[in-house]
């Protein structure tokens, strides 16, 4: 990295050089008198050019965010700069799912140890993992008669997390079958909501004596509790396509946005709870989390989650059914557009291999006003887009007679009326041969 002369110094010796040719040959002190100055602005221009080349590097006050929040980006100059250099200039590439603030153009300071810093904020506007651009560091002499590129640096990799929406659901889960939680079980035991008061039997806990009912029958009798018992919940990513336009946390949100930030929130309210979650990403045969609890946890689903929608092997129902091995007692919550006939296939197997299963909708409602499509097509696209919503329609219908309910996501309360029924339809008795 050398100090090149700009366009501007080029010029000025230029003209000098042949003002003064001129003046000398055709005996024109007037033309002397023009190119004296220029001569002097050029020789000024070279003796003080810098003789050393500034450092640049770059910071993050934090690299890893939710979406919608910012940070702040600084391009540092460290060290004691160079007196001779007059300006320098940063250049931030724009990136599709960052904003800068100020937009346009900001101001640099220094500080007592001499370091020049320039400070923009950074907003993210997707979850994702991406890199900030490296920006192009220009700096000029006095005059603007050198300049120099400064090298290059690393760029910083910024992770976006996705917004965790406030998601609440009724405490109420089909088939509680662990030791802990919150959730009320069917089974007498250990916890905290009531369920009767039965007479002693050998084995019970003195503190569960209830003595007014005892001093009034001449009987010990206990006070009996349902057990407390916690659920695995398994979120079923479908990321294999992905329908409609994204425009970051403000827009629009495609069907992969949708689901990937429901799946935060589900998971992050059955850990609060106490449940065991696992994350299974239909879009590759690697991803997904092994079930588990505790904060933690959330932060490996949330890792995993940035992830989703990346070009990776789309596994049919019959590789998901090899692969990802659940728990009998487990509550599967798809999360999909519900248009692939793999993902369709895959809920209509587990719902015969005795899952509780809930699909969720993830469709955007304005994908046949959205695509971006030619004369020709778009005369044929609003009837080809009805059709195919039509066999949707009846594939569904047909996941409903196999007592799989489909709600499409609204945020909080969604899963609460689909709980209630399958935790009734749970608890009512069975017949078995």
């Amino acid at each position: 990295m050398t100090w090149r002369p700009t366009h501007a110094q080029v010029r000025v010796v230029c003209v000098a050089a042949g003002l003064l040719v001129v003046a000398v040959v055709a005996r024109r002190p007037d033309l002397a008198v023009l190119g004296v100055p220029l001569a002097f602005v050029a020789v000024w221009g070279r003796f003080f050019r810098p003789r050393t080349v500034p450092e640049v590097r770059t910071e993050l006050d934090a690299d890893v965010l939710f979406e919608g929040q910012a940070t702040t980006y600084r391009v540092l100059v460290p060290g004691t700069v160079d007196p001779d250099i007059d300006l320098v200039v940063a250049a931030l590439p724009r990136t599709q799912w960052f904003r800068y603030d100020p937009p346009q153009a900001a101001l640099g300071e220094s500080a007592a140890d001499g370091t020049v810093s320039l400070e923009v904020g950074v907003r993210s506007e997707r979850w994702g993992q991406r890199n900030l651009e490296r920006p192009q560091v220009i700096a000029t002499s006095d005059l603007g008669a050198y300049r120099v590129h400064l090298p290059d640096i690393e760029p910083q990799v910024v992770t976006t997390l996705p917004l965790r929406e406030g998601f609440e659901a009724v405490d109420a889960v089909p088939r509680p079958a662990g030791l802990v939680g919150l959730h009320r079980s069917r089974r007498p035991g250990e916890g905290t909501e009531l369920s009767g008061v039965r007479p002693f039997r050998t084995g019970d806990r003195l503190r569960r004596i209830n003595w007014s009912v005892s001093a009034r029958t001449r009987e010990l009798h206990v006070t009996s509790t349902w057990s407390d018992r916690d659920t695995e919940v398994v979120i079923l990513l479908d990321s294999g396509g992905e329908v409609g336009i994204s425009e970051g946390i403000d827009g629009r949100s495609s069907s992969l946005d949708t689901a990937v930030r429901a799946a935060a929130s589900i998971a992050e309210h059955y850990l609060r709870h106490g449940d065991r979650v696992r994350l299974v990403d239909t879009g590759t045969a690697v991803g997904g989390v092994r079930a588990g609890s505790g904060r933690s946890h959330l932060r490996r689903i949330l890792d995993v989650l940035v992830h989703a929608g990346q070009k990776g092997r789309q596994q049919d129902e019959h590789a998901l059914a090899r692969r990802h091995r659940i728990r009998p007692d487990s509550l599967v919550l798809v999360l999909s557009p519900l248009l692939r006939p793999a993902i369709l296939g895959y809920v209509v197997t587990l719902v015969h291999s005795g899952y509780t299963v809930i699909a969720v909708d993830t469709l955007p409602d304005d994908v046949a006003t959205v695509t971006q499509l030619d004369q020709h097509d778009a005369q044929a696209w609003p009837l080809g887009w009805r059709i195919r919503l039509l066999e949707r329609r009846r594939e569904l219908d047909r996941l409903g007679n196999l007592g799989v309910p489909t709600v499409r996501w609204r945020g909080a309360g969604t899963l609460d009326e689909v709980l209630r029924d399958a935790a009734r339809v749970a608890a009512a008795p069975r017949m078995r041969s």
